[in-house]
């Protein structure tokens, strides 16, 4: 029974690891999340068994594990600190596609708001992209806005094949922050590798409002268009991000 409950503590699509792997997926799935930051410090590992409902030396390996990947770093009497790198196999586990950074290279956390989510038909050019057969043309469109900071700073679209999402949650509320995890929970499907191309252009009417920006300004953004595969190089999604680089820029890290 005590087993049982830890894994439930844990998370129910992480029970066929061990136990200290688990735990380490957790603990880089906060910090992929944005819940824990470079240069957060974590808190004790007495008080990391505690949260997780493991043995101390459960942590002190999956710890282990994560400061051998330089994930995270011990300072002496400051404590465990975040370093800022992205973790080992993000792309199958728990992949945070982007990263935004102040000028000065500060890392800074977003909040996705979800503007519109439904099925529709695609477009020509986008079932081309994806492989759609005649039977199966329908995708599900996302539109979410970036905040940093209580700014709107980037927008994201995607573009699913609604035959590989059947479920896809059609309400705004019900749409997960992080789309590569759920398609993983919930299908099995894991990202293998991202092909972006990176432009730069000029806003359009629509999306200065969603920018919170003034319709007679002429606003620049980094346009990132991309086409995610999944481990048999199948297309998985369509992702279009328009980022304003005023106060930010752009890091790509993938190891």
């Amino acid at each position: 029974m005590a087993n049982k409950q830890k894994m439930q503590e844990l998370g129910a699509s992480l029970v066929a690891a061990p136990l200290h792997e688990q735990v380490k997926e957790r603990i880089v799935e906060r910090i992929t999340s944005g819940a824990w930051s470079a240069g957060d410090v974590l808190p004790a590992e007495i008080d990391l068994a505690t949260m997780l409902g493991v043995s101390y030396g459960t942590i002190r390996r999956a710890m282990g594990d994560l400061t051998n990947e330089g994930i995270v770093m011990r300072r002496r009497r400051t404590g465990t600190v975040v370093t800022g790198r992205m973790p080992n196999h993000t792309l199958s586990r728990f992949y945070k596609y982007f990263r935004l950074q102040t000028q000065d290279g500060r890392l800074i956390t977003t909040t996705a708001r979800v503007k519109s989510v439904g099925r529709r038909a695609a477009s020509a050019e986008e079932g081309e992209r994806l492989k759609l057969d005649d039977g199966n043309q329908e995708v599900c469109d996302l539109l979410r806005v970036r905040e940093a900071e209580g700014h709107p700073v980037m927008m994201d679209n995607f573009i699913i094949p609604a035959a590989r999402v059947p479920n896809f949650p059609q309400v705004a509320d019900e749409v997960p922050e992080l789309i590569f995890n759920w398609l993983l929970s919930e299908h099995h499907i894991q990202l293998g590798a991202v092909h972006e191309k990176v432009t730069a252009r000029l806003a359009s009417a629509p999306e200065k409002q969603w920018l919170g920006k003034p319709d007679d300004e002429a606003l620049a953004l980094l346009d990132i268009n991309a086409l995610a595969l999944d481990t048999l190089n199948e297309p998985l999604m369509i992702m279009r991000h328009a980022a304003l680089t005023e106060a930010h820029c752009y890091v790509n890290e993938m190891r």
